[in-house]
């Protein structure tokens, strides 16, 4: 069974990768291909498994596997948050949002710096390029400082550029923690990665002037499609001296 799984497997990469079968085409259904190999539904599934770990192949629910198209790198701006419309327009992103109400608890009134309970907003931002999700971010907001409206709530928007930021007050400060893990279960999901793919995830707090959280973020993006960078500009103190 074991050599059989492997022979399918080792077909199929051939096909993709010498261009037999093209990117975003669908394969063959689960039995047709057990037909065509002459293996059970589980061996033909094993096989499958390993083309999308691999990222060549990608499931989608209720459709079936197509050749997964290679995800475009975007640049993610630190300092506030924002995706460099450069790349994010060559990528051809699409940003949904998703806003829902929500209370601070655990980590998350500590990030904030509020009482439990205290009413929040929450933007599930959601960036596709052409049907595969890119990347995500879940941006919270005091419910007082939430917008009433926010361009590509609940729809495609057409500014990719402003999809993982949320029009507050301007901050006074803006910390951003930059690490990289694997993917929570929820995140795999959500993006169609591999449980075992690592990811690149930024931590993102503002505050005020006077000290007030006014956002706290988590960007989740795939390892392979995106560049993070910071830029820092220092200052200079001129001082006159006169003679």
């Amino acid at each position: 069974m074991s050599s059989r799984h492997h022979g399918i497997t080792d077909d199929l990469r051939h096909q993709i990768t010498t261009g037999r079968i093209k990117p975003g085409e669908r394969l063959p259904s689960e039995s047709e291909l057990a037909g065509q190999y002459k293996v059970s539904a589980a061996t033909l599934r094993s096989a499958l498994a390993v083309l999308q770990r691999e990222g060549l192949v990608e499931k989608i629910h209720g459709k079936g596997n197509f050749v997964r198209r290679p995800h475009r790198k975007i640049t993610y701006v630190g300092g506030w948050g924002t995706l460099d419309p450069r790349t994010a327009a060559g990528a051809d992103l699409r940003v949904t949002v998703r806003t829902t109400a929500t209370v601070a608890s655990g980590e998350l009134a500590a990030l904030l710096r509020v009482p439990t309970g205290s009413p929040l907003t929450e933007y599930l931002c959601l960036s596709h390029e052409g049907h595969s999700p890119h990347s995500m971010a879940r941006i919270y907001v005091p419910h007082d400082l939430a917008p009433r409206s926010l361009p590509g709530d609940g729809s495609p928007s057409s500014r990719a550029e402003t999809g993982f930021t949320v029009p507050i007050p301007p901050p006074a400060e803006v910390r951003e923690t930059v690490s990289a893990r694997l993917p929570t279960p929820d995140e795999a999901t959500i993006l169609r990665i591999n449980s075992a793919a690592a990811v690149l995830t930024v931590a993102r707090v503002a505050a005020d002037m006077a000290g007030r959280v006014v956002e706290a973020a988590l960007l989740v993006f795939p390892g392979d499609r995106v560049d993070a960078v910071f830029t820092t500009h220092h200052t200079t103190d001129e001082r006159t001296t006169q003679e």
